[in-house]
């Protein structure tokens, strides 16, 4: 079936040229049209922009636009494949801002990888949109890049980091509702120490969320290629030595397997296959499996399930429980540009979260997360954005 959808999919591109277009919002079939679209008339709407910036939000496409960019350096499980081979997915992106939140959104495939460059370029690009989508690009750029461009005015939100921590974080409430296992207890193991891993490791531990309200999860273990992330290490990068500061605070040390014992979660952003039923009896009873590498999750549900697990989602379409950062960007921007905001905080993101995991009813072991494809998902996700959102915060004053 994997394959048929490879040849399936590239049948489709090839046959429609790539999944989006421009369409006119207004008529063009005669002189006196041609005079309110373009010349003469198109100079009120310019003279009243250059008077007032904040009328391009009222009279052209900036207020429900979104620039979804890359620079083809970390695409889905595919690498660094560069820019022009990354378009695919990020006309992908543009289209199911299209079809989830009616957002026109449009593919950048910028042709660096250079941070600097990145940055600039990015600025340069920005008046023209109500937000901007970063999307594929490695870590540790990924981070800095992100930071720099809180000040421009517009939400900059890295999708693969806080987007699928933010579905993580609803699948996690939601299973604690169905278990006796209370956030803040936890033991949770996270194997992928990159983008989306450390994102997730922040969200669950509160890192961004000082006055205590949010149940933060107090035993973190991240583990990358060489096994746990520890103070014992002396080959940790700074991004990753910084981690040490709310995870990993018992100083356990060795590889995946090893600090996996006794967890109550897993959470795999890693590659596929890397556990085996032995690695789940080794866990704490009843354990949380979050195996989302795609296309083959690190271990297949009907294994986990056999070996104990009480709770197994993945990151795949054709299984329960697909944990999927689908299930948020179109919300969260739909609902940033809807309210005018300037950034995502994290407010907005706890608040998404809590909205996306509330939004599942018939909560079952196999239904804690809602479907990519609800139809209800997106408005919810919205309007918990709208609600949160705050005058300026100073998170978005980051530069």
């Amino acid at each position: 079936m994997r394959n048929d959808y490879y040849q399936r999919s590239y049948d489709l591109h090839r046959k429609s040229a790539g999944k989006i277009c421009v369409n006119l919002k207004v008529e063009v079939n005669n002189s006196d049209d041609l005079s309110l679209v373009y010349t003469p008339g198109v100079a009120r709407p310019c003279q009243a922009i250059h008077e007032n910036p904040q009328e391009a939000w009222n009279l052209t496409i900036k207020g429900n636009t979104v620039a979804v960019i890359t620079d083809g350096s970390a695409v889905l499980g595919l690498g660094n494949i560069g820019p022009l081979a990354a378009m695919p997915v990020m006309e992908g992106k543009s289209a199911l801002f299209k079809k989830f939140a009616n957002i026109d959104a449009f593919p950048i495939c910028l042709d660096t990888q250079d941070t600097e460059e990145l940055i600039k370029t990015i600025r340069h690009l920005a008046p023209t949109f109500g937000g901007i989508n970063l999307e594929d690009i490695a870590a540790p750029r990924c981070f800095e890049i992100e930071r720099r461009l809180q000040d421009l005015g517009i939400p900059v939100f890295h999708d693969d980091q806080h987007g699928t921590a933010i579905a993580v974080l609803a699948a996690m409430i939601n299973a604690s509702r169905l278990s006796s296992k209370a956030m803040q207890d936890l033991k949770v193991v996270i194997c992928g120490a990159g983008a989306a891993g450390t994102a997730i490791a922040r969200l669950l531990a509160g890192i961004d969320y000082p006055d205590g309200t949010f149940p933060a999860v107090k035993d973190i273990i991240l583990c990358d290629s060489k096994g746990a992330v520890s103070d014992s290490r002396k080959d940790l990068s700074d991004e990753k030595r910084e981690l040490l500061e709310f995870t990993n605070l018992n100083h356990a040390q060795g590889s995946l397997q090893d600090v996996l014992k006794g967890a109550d979660v897993f959470i795999g952003v890693s590659k596929g296959n890397l556990l085996n039923q032995d690695d789940i009896r080794s866990m704490a009873d009843s354990p949380w499996i979050f195996a989302m590498a795609n296309p083959t999750p690190e271990i297949m549900p009907e294994d986990a399930y056999d070996a104990g697990a009480g709770i197994v989602a993945t990151g795949r379409s054709d299984l329960p429980n697909q944990i999927n950062n689908a299930l948020v960007f179109p919300g969260i921007f739909r609902g940033a540009l809807d309210a005018g905001a300037t950034c995502i905080t994290p407010k907005m993101k706890l608040a998404a979260a809590q909205a996306l995991a509330d939004s599942v009813v018939d909560l079952s072991r196999d239904k804690i997360i809602p479907h990519v494809l609800d139809p209800h998902v997106c408005a919810v996700v919205a309007k918990a954005v709208v609600d949160s959102v705050e005058p300026v915060s100073p998170e978005c004053l980051v530069n």
